[in-house]
């Protein structure tokens, strides 16, 4: 038997904790989305979670194409544009009735298959995550599959969230690849969080080396978990966490990001689609999945509260690269920037002797 995997927390207010702006260098994480963004994605895009597709029709878009997903009586998944073809209506509002998608204005009916008038879409489902695939869109070499970081076998449980952003799908991701925020702005759920290793700047830098390494202790109340975990990015639009050490070793949380189209403001707007797919090797796990419905609902309201704040962190990366990109066609960068004169007490180096004062009042 395993030991008690917990742990009881010293009650260390969030002030006193260790600063990590030193260390979360912006070449760094730039670097590492640089090298995600040059990976292949073979076109893939996530729509949602498995038990989203049923025998209803399933409403998805992507970068603009409004699409429509179902299941036929076989199991089989199908998708395609959720244009009517014949006069446009809104295939996502149909029916399904022995697998075929039945349009509500005029009965048209869709059996999935491509048509002179309709072209079905490939469309993947990988047991947690549904995909489709759109070439015009990606612009790629198509890939038969999605690219799929490696997942833990049996037993295993998931549980998928999903939120809505006005940012694109590169915030999202940049998001995770700064693992040094996690401690700061999510104390309720990270702890004595420390990056034991960032990859280089090498923009040629091999994936297999291309991987965050953290200590970091997840909280639930006064107890912790510590673990080690890696984060690693294998396409553009996936960055996976995967515990290689510690309780629940195996377990992954893929952070999946897919525009969605240009919000009432003309922002950009895109979906994170989270799965958390949780392992042990603990002999009681694998009777877990018997109470599964009652796991799963907590699984994904962290995910959800997590993404709550992150979905703030990677809209005010989108903001900050507007306003940088205004400022630049504008002329006007430099406004808050000190006149160069001489410089300012913050600018002067300290002598050796002068001891760091903490602030006052």
């Amino acid at each position: 038997m395993k030991a008690w995997p917990f742990e009881l927390l010293p009650r260390t207010p969030w002030s006193q904790q260790k600063p990590t702006y030193r260390q979360a260098d912006p070449a760094v994480i730039d670097a590492a989305l640089k090298r995600s963004q040059n990976r292949p994605s073979g076109n893939w895009y996530v729509v949602g979670a498995s038990t989203d597709i049923t025998s209803k029709p399933f409403a998805a878009t992507v970068a603009g194409a409004e699409l429509v997903c179902w299941r036929g009586d076989d199991g089989r998944l199908h998708a395609g544009p959720a244009r009517c073809p014949h006069l446009g209506a809104d295939l996502c509002t149909g029916v399904v009735e022995r697998g075929n998608l039945i349009c509500p204005w005029h009965g048209l009916q869709l059996t999935g298959r491509t048509r002179a008038d309709w072209t079905a879409v490939p469309i993947h489902d990988d047991g947690v995550l549904v995909w489709v695939r759109l070439d015009r869109i990606g612009g790629e070499t198509p890939t038969e599959a999605p690219i799929l970081p490696a997942r833990p076998g049996l037993p295993r449980i998931s549980a998928v969230a999903a939120m809505t952003g006005d940012c694109t799908p590169q915030d999202i991701i940049a998001n995770r690849m700064d693992p040094w925020h996690g401690a700061w702005f999510h104390p309720y759920s990270f702890t004595r969080l420390e990056v034991l290793s960032a990859p280089p700047t090498d923009p040629d830098l091999p994936e297999e080396e291309d991987r965050f390494l953290v200590a970091v202790t997840f909280r639930l109340g006064r107890l912790g978990i510590p673990v080690i975990a890696e984060f690693t990015s294998p396409e553009p639009r996936t960055l996976t966490m995967r515990i290689i050490e510690g309780e629940g070793c195996g377990s992954v949380v893929e952070t999946h990001a897919s525009p969605l189209r240009a919000g009432a403001d003309g922002r950009p707007q895109s979906r994170v689609v989270e799965a958390v797919i949780a392992h042990s090797d603990r002999p009681g796990f694998a009777h877990a999945g018997r109470v599964q419905g009652l796991i799963i609902p907590f699984m994904r309201h962290a995910a959800h509260r997590l993404w709550r704040d992150d979905l703030v962190y990677a809209e005010r990366l989108a903001q900050v690269r507007r306003q940088d990109d205004e400022a630049t066609r504008e002329g006007t960068a430099n406004l808050l920037t000190p006149p160069s004169a001489a410089p300012t007490t913050e600018d002067r180096p300290r002598r050796a002797a002068e001891p760091e004062s903490a602030p006052t009042g």
